[in-house]
C-alpha cells in the first residue's frame, strides 16, 4: 500500500532564498504528523504545498499514489481538508450553511445526505445543534474554531491539513478541541498534518512528530522516541522546554 503522502527531494526557493532544501519523508495513511519549529522554518509551505496552494521549485509531492501537478488542483483540494487558525468562514452563511459548503457541492441535490453530514460533524466536534442557524458573528472563538473544523470534516476528506487550528483560543478551550481532535482522528482513521509553534500540543497530539529547522527535517519520529532519544542539539533544547 502506497504512503498517504511523500516528498521526494522537495524544494522551495522565493527570489533565490531558500525556504525548503531537500525534503524527502513519507506519511502512511492513517498518521497524525505534528509539524514543529520556529518561525520561518519551512512548516507552512510544507503543508501547503500538500494541497498544491504551493507549488515545489524542485521534486515531486506524491498523494495517493499520484503525483499532484499531474492532477486536477481543483479535484485534490476536494479531497483534502484544510483547517487554519482564527476563524475563515463565511460570515453572511449560517453555522449550517457554512458547514454544508463542500457537502453540496458533492451531494448536488441530496440534501438529506447533507443534512446527516452536518448533524453528525457537528455532534462530533462538540457544537450544540441549535448553533445551526446562528452566524459567525454571534459565536465564540471556540464554537468559530470548531465550525471551521467540522467544515473541513463534512466532506470526508481522505487527508487533513491542520496550520495551528487552535492558536487562536484560550487554554481551556484549546485542551477540549485537542481532545476532541484525539478522538477524530482515532474514530474516523483520517491522516492528519498538523503545524504547531507548541511542543507540548505536538507531543500530546501527534503518532509522528516532525521538528524542522531553516527548512529541513531534524528528526521525524514517535513522541517516546524524539523525548527519549533526540536526534540534534535542536531537538534536544525543545523537548527541554516541554519539561520547564
Amino acid at each position: 500500500m502506497h504512503p498517504a503522502i511523500q516528498f521526494n527531494h522537495v524544494a522551495k526557493s522565493y527570489d533565490g532564498h531558500t525556504v525548503i532544501e531537500d525534503l524527502n519523508f513519507s506519511v502512511e495513511k492513517g498518521d497524525f504528523v505534528t509539524i514543529i519549529g520556529a518561525s520561518g522554518c519551512g512548516k507552512t509551505t510544507v503543508l501547503k504545498m500538500v494541497n498544491g496552494l504551493i507549488q515545489p521549485s524542485f521534486g515531486e509531492i506524491i498523494v495517493d499514489g499520484k503525483n499532484i501537478a499531474e492532477v486536477d488542483q481543483t479535484q485534490l483540494r476536494r479531497n483534502i481538508g484544510y483547517a487554519i487558525q482564527g476563524s475563515v468562514l463565511f460570515p453572511h452563511m449560517t453555522v449550517e450553511e457554512n458547514i454544508a459548503y463542500v457537502p453540496n457541492l458533492l451531494n448536488k441535490h441530496n440534501k438529506d445526505k447533507t443534512r446527516r453530514a452536518i448533524s453528525k460533524w457537528m455532534a462530533i466536534v462538540g457544537l450544540a445543534d441549535d448553533l445551526r442557524e446562528r452566524y459567525p458573528a454571534e459565536l465564540s472563538g471556540g464554537q468559530q474554531q470548531r465550525v471551521g473544523i467540522a467544515r473541513a470534516l463534512a466532506a470526508s476528506p481522505e487527508i487533513l491539513l491542520m496550520d495551528e487550528p487552535f492558536g487562536a483560543v484560550d487554554a481551556i478551550t484549546r485542551h477540549q478541541l485537542q481532545t476532541e481532535l484525539k478522538h477524530i482522528h482515532a474514530e474516523t482513521g483520517i491522516t492528519v498534518l498538523f503545524v504547531t509553534h507548541d511542543i507540548h500540543e505536538a507531543l500530546l497530539l501527534g503518532t509522528r512528530v516532525m521538528v524542522m529547522k531553516d527548512g529541513a527535517i531534524e528528526q521525524f519520529a514517535p513522541p517516546a522516541e524524539l523525548q527519549a532519544h533526540p536526534a540534534t542539539d535542536f531537538v534536544q533544547a525543545l523537548i527541554g522546554s516541554e519539561n520547564l
